[in-house]
């Protein structure tokens, strides 16, 4: 498994799925062109584009370029990278027809074209063999910080995610995931006690 630093955008489940047997980095689903309509959504990728980078990776079809664009739209001067999988006409083995475009997705194509997009992008490889393990937040960190299993986690949460401008109805779960991107244990105490 590949290790990268940016945050990895791709349109759907399946992407994702085929995505993370591939690489060891945060993966997040735009959800097709809900995209359009969810801020929240919106600003965590902003946020990701600013603190890590990230890495667009849709489909080739028109779709996904629609997608793509507004993307860099709502991102505006984050660090954003754009990786293209091939146009290559067939249709995903779990759909009983092809797309309307006739091409494969991200999760039709094979393996070493998801990688060579990354590596053709300027995707940052970290080497975790030479690379110092960082410390991860845990779910015992948030507790401890009083995020969940207290009378008030609840409201912690909510003032944490505003402090970080970041959507609102994000779980426990999730929210241990999208802290791992952007902050380090010691800077998560900060942020707590500074709310």
């Amino acid at each position: 498994m590949i290790k990268i630093k940016e945050a990895v955008i791709v349109e759907g489940k399946y992407d994702k799925i085929k995505v993370s047997g591939l690489i060891d980095a945060p993966i997040i689903e735009t959800n097709g062109f809900r995209i359009f309509k969810d801020r929240e959504k919106a600003a965590l990728l902003k946020t990701l584009a600013q603190s890590r980078g990230i890495i667009i990776l849709t489909d080739s079809d028109s779709a996904g370029f629609v997608i793509r664009s507004h993307i860099k739209g709502i991102v505006g001067s984050g660090r954003i990278l754009n990786a293209y999988v091939p146009e290559i006409l067939g249709k995903e083995k779990r759909k009983s027809q092809l797309s309307k475009e006739k091409l494969l997705g991200v999760e039709g194509v094979e393996d070493s074209y998801i990688i060579n997009a990354l590596k053709n992008c300027g995707a940052t490889f970290i080497n975790k063999e030479s690379d110092k393990p960082q410390k991860q937040i845990t779910k015992i960190d948030l507790y401890n910080a009083g995020l969940t299993g207290r009378e008030n986690s609840a409201e912690m949460r909510q003032r944490l995610l505003n402090k970080l401008n970041l959507p609102k109805y994000i779980t426990a779960n999730a929210l241990l995931e999208i802290l791992n991107c952007l902050i380090s244990p010691d800077e998560l105490q900060d942020v707590v006690s500074s709310l």
